[in-house]
């Protein structure tokens, strides 16, 4: 999972944090979201760098909740896009305007090369409320989901000894703390836990299953008459699409910048 850092950390971000922590919290919780329509036909869009085009052929849009003002999701809103809110949940990036509230104790090794650490996703105690937090921030801002990152640190190096039912309990509590904040929740990767977890997710989100030969994995969620929202980075359209439309995914090729551009597979 690519984590971004970039020179925003500015006083609005944080002011938005603190407005979410407080004034959002007062927001009516609803029920979360849970028709996601499945196919190919569903378009979407990533983009968490450069200047949004609200304009992209997409029906859903993934976005970050940090750098994307509401005037941005409520313009998209507005044109009756979906909203993906993409979050942190099981990794540490210093450049955040919230990382002063993780404890030192938490933090483990590298998750990549942009400063990104893994977490201890046993110290839900410590992670829930922050995790809430960013939760309430997308809700406030108009998300109508979450595609919460790190979800899979079991199967990485973090420093923790981190187990398969560690990462199920963890997973299992983003997805129950989502829904109880009126977000609908999705998975992203983790693709050795998706029969466990499909039912309790109502979308996936997964990188490069094509250029890893793992996109069979995916079908509980079609099976279930769920989205799977995939991208491919190396891969051109015309290696990956008739397979992914076979599938029944919704998939597009990004730059991993995750940029505006996009190619999405023809409908």
């Amino acid at each position: 999972m690519p984590e971004r850092s970039r020179p925003w950390l500015t006083a609005v971000a944080s002011l938005a944090l603190v407005w979410a922590t407080a004034g959002c919290a007062l927001l009516k919780e609803e029920p979360a979201t849970t028709s996601w329509p499945a196919g190919p036909g569903l378009s979407w869009q990533w983009q968490l760098s450069g200047t949004l085009d609200p304009e992209a052929e997409a029906r859903v849009f993934v976005l970050d909740p940090f750098t994307n003002p509401a005037e941005d999701t409520r313009r998209l809103a507005a044109r009756d896009r979906r909203l993906i809110c993409y979050v942190e949940v099981g990794t540490y990036l210093p450049a955040r305007p919230d990382a002063a509230r993780f404890p030192v104790g938490a933090l483990g090794t590298a998750a990549d090369t942009s400063g990104s650490r893994w977490l201890d996703i046993r110290q839900w105690s410590v992670l829930e409320p922050i995790v809430a937090d960013r939760f309430r921030l997308c809700r406030g801002k108009g998300f109508h989901a979450v595609m919460p990152a790190g979800m899979d640190g079991y199967a990485n190096s973090t420093g923790f000894p981190l187990t398969f039912d560690d990462q199920l309990v963890f997973n299992r509590r983003v997805a129950s703390l989502a829904r109880s904040l009126g977000l609908s929740p999705g998975l992203t990767n983790d693709l050795d836990q998706v029969v466990a977890l499909a039912p309790e997710f109502d979308f996936a989100v997964n990188e490069e299953c094509f250029q890893r030969g793992e996109c069979a994995r995916l079908l509980p969620f079609i099976q279930a008459g769920k989205a799977v929202f995939h991208v491919e980075y190396d891969q051109p359209t015309s290696v990956f699409c008739t397979t992914a439309i076979g599938y029944g995914f919704a998939s597009i090729r990004k730059n991993r910048s995750l940029d505006a551009w996009r190619e999405p597979c023809p409908e």
